[in-house]
């Protein structure tokens, strides 16, 4: 039961005419109004969004100028923005917020350690935005608890009835709200993300670990579908600030089947492609994925591109170790987790795809695209060679609270990485060093800071045993 009002989360709606266009989220118990927010001088209501048994969420929408700071109050607090975006500033991008087990019983202070940090960061200079590259929770234990869920996804009801079905809609919904709320009411996060508007693009976790890659006869059964509702009702809610049938005009699809966005701002284009919605174990996205993403890349757009591609899109070759686990019968609980990957053999053509239109938006006079990806609990980048000399750019930046896997693991990709990966012809991708890195893949917790200069760009991990490396230009 949520005994206070917690929030306000900032959202991002778009980017249009010079104006930000931000919601504000609170969360309240039942029954308790929440005071307005306050812009301008004037009062800005907050309204229902979404009722849950032990919560009701709220939302006041309002706009700011997206060429100078600005302010909102709530509640007797004043919150400066960074809201300038056609000059100098800068963005964050953090991944995998939480851990597959016991993620809600984890002492605050050292879950998030590098929120903290982050929070920092941006008191020393502030950040624009805050990109959220998926598994902003892991809900993989919500399914526990309730007879029809409690053995997914091995074991399933074959034809629940319908009130069945109800009682663990109830039951999942009030168990995704509570991970959504849990992290909302920790100090840290909670004061930054009032004070930098978010941008979020959801990955498996959010929904259930390896959603979409799992047998077509756990995700389209009842209970599969009943969870996958859920799971994009609350992140709608949480991650995005509203409701199916009222999406703000940042995405591509109005409707929701998928949710594609983009913003774009003076010099800056931002790409968040949907890679869960529309995926099966036979392809990342359908029609309207798609569509969007050719459409993005035809249109000619002068600056830097970013676009958040939950899953690495550079990569070594995963296809030994996929080929060896379905060959070992220890190993095969873990091909979903490679079936899920871009380099993934029943992805090979989607992934080409994808490379092809990131090659198009960067070869086009003017324009740069850098992909931003988390998932692997690792941090690393990669470069891809394309035409007239130039370079395509990925930083991956994963586990702002996810604990490293060993550093065996690291070491192993790092090894694989040196065999190359080639999914169009001349074309390498190469697996690169951080600067100030030993290994090409890093097994430490940390998050990515993005700066504009002029119309130059930096990178910075920030590492929470190492602390922050050189800046490297992209």
């Amino acid at each position: 039961m949520v005994n206070r009002i917690l929030g306000p989360l900032l959202i991002l709606d778009h980017v249009a005419q010079g104006r930000m266009q931000l919601a504000a989220v609170f969360v309240a118990p039942p029954g308790q109004p929440v005071p307005p927010v306050r812009v301008a001088g004037t009062d800005v209501p907050a309204q229902p969004l979404l009722a849950y048994g032990s919560a009701q969420l709220w939302r006041a929408r309002f706009a700011v100028p997206a060429d100078a700071p600005s302010f909102y109050e709530w509640n007797g607090t004043r919150f400066d923005l960074a809201s300038d975006l056609g000059g100098d500033l800068r963005l964050a991008f953090a991944s995998c917020n939480g851990e597959e087990h016991g993620d809600m019983d984890r002492d605050e202070g050292e879950r998030n350690v590098m929120w903290a940090k982050l929070a920092q960061e941006h008191r020393r200079t502030p950040f624009a935005l805050l990109l959220h590259g998926g598994d902003q929770i892991y809900a993989d234990e919500a399914t526990q608890g309730h007879p029809m869920s409690e053995g997914w996804p091995d074991t399933i009801p074959s034809d629940p009835l319908p009130h069945d079905i109800d009682d663990l809609r109830d039951h999942l919904r009030e168990r995704f709200m509570e991970r959504y709320t849990a992290q909302l009411a920790q100090a840290d996060y909670a004061w930054l993300v009032a004070r930098v508007p978010s941008l979020a693009q959801w990955d498996d976790h959010d929904i259930c670990d390896g959603w979409g890659s799992l047998p077509r006869s756990r995700t389209y059964s009842p209970v599969g579908q009943t969870l996958f509702e859920v799971a994009k009702e609350a992140a709608l809610a949480f991650q995005h600030g509203t409701i199916a049938g009222d999406l703000p005009p940042r995405f591509a699809d109005p409707e929701g089947y998928h949710l594609n966005w983009t913003i774009e701002a003076p010099g800056l284009r931002l790409m968040g492609p949907d890679l869960r919605s529309e995926r099966t174990r036979r392809q990342v996205m359908d029609t309207g994925g798609w569509a969007d993403v050719g459409a993005q890349a035809e249109t000619a757009f002068a600056g830097r591109t970013f676009v958040v591609s939950t899953v690495p899109l550079l990569g070594p070759r995963l296809s030994i170790l996929e080929a060896l686990m379905v060959v070992t019968p220890k190993m095969q609980k873990y091909e979903d987790d490679l079936r899920d990957q871009w380099q993934s053999r029943a992805h090979r053509d989607s992934w080409r795809r994808m490379l092809r239109a990131m090659m198009q938006i960067q070869e086009r006079d003017g324009q740069d695209v850098t992909i931003l990806s988390g998932e692997i609990h690792l941090a690393t980048r990669a470069t891809m060679a394309v035409g007239r000399g130039q370079v395509l750019n990925q930083l991956v930046a994963s586990g702002i609270t996810h604990r490293p896997p060993p550093r065996l693991w690291a070491r192993t990709l790092g090894a694989l990485s040196r065999v190359g990966e080639t999914p169009l012809p001349g074309h390498r991708i190469r697996i690169r060093r951080i600067p100030g890195q030993k290994l090409r893949y890093v097994a430490d917790r940390n998050m990515l800071v993005l700066e504009r200069r002029g119309a130059d760009w930096t990178a910075i991990w920030h590492f929470e045993k190492s602390g922050p490396p050189a800046a490297l230009p992209i």
